[in-house]
């Protein structure tokens, strides 16, 4: 099956790209996937082994599936398309490139939650730029 994979985090940058996204599968005749990644603060693994903390993996997925719901609701007001949401364990370009293994197009945003904000591409859209499994659409984050 073919389908417009976007990966999203809750940034301005993972707004911008489900917009394309959404129009894309919509001017395509396909379903849309929304992927979010999420991982544990490293905090967690130090956290648990000097005193009890949050359990750092349920509020990572918690996050994570918030995410999905207000992606899923901004879908909901723009274009009609079939869409399905994940919320997966891993580092962020490296789910992404699984997800998008059977995809006909792969979107994200320039730069999403990173530190690092004066580089141009963020750590996520440079690597997938690099190992995408199918076309790549890195979107520019909006200004301000």
């Amino acid at each position: 099956m073919t389908r417009v994979v976007v990966g999203v985090d809750g940034s301005r940058g993972a707004a911008a790209a489900l917009r394309v996204a959404a129009e894309e599968a919509a001017q395509r005749g396909l379903p849309l996937r929304i992927v979010c990644a999420w991982e544990p603060p490293a905090a967690t693994y130090v956290g648990e082994a000097f005193a009890p903390t949050a359990d750092g993996f349920v509020e990572a997925e918690h996050h994570a599936e918030e995410v999905l719901r207000t992606a899923l609701e901004r879908v909901a007001v723009g274009v009609a398309v079939e869409t399905e949401a994940l919320a997966v364990e891993g580092s962020p370009a490296k789910v992404l490139i699984e997800q998008a293994r059977d995809a006909v197009l792969l979107v994200v945003g320039s730069r999403g939650r990173g530190t690092a904000a004066s580089l141009l591409l963020g750590s996520v859209s440079q690597k997938l730029s690099h190992h995408a499994p199918c076309p790549l659409v890195i979107v520019p984050t909006p200004d301000d």
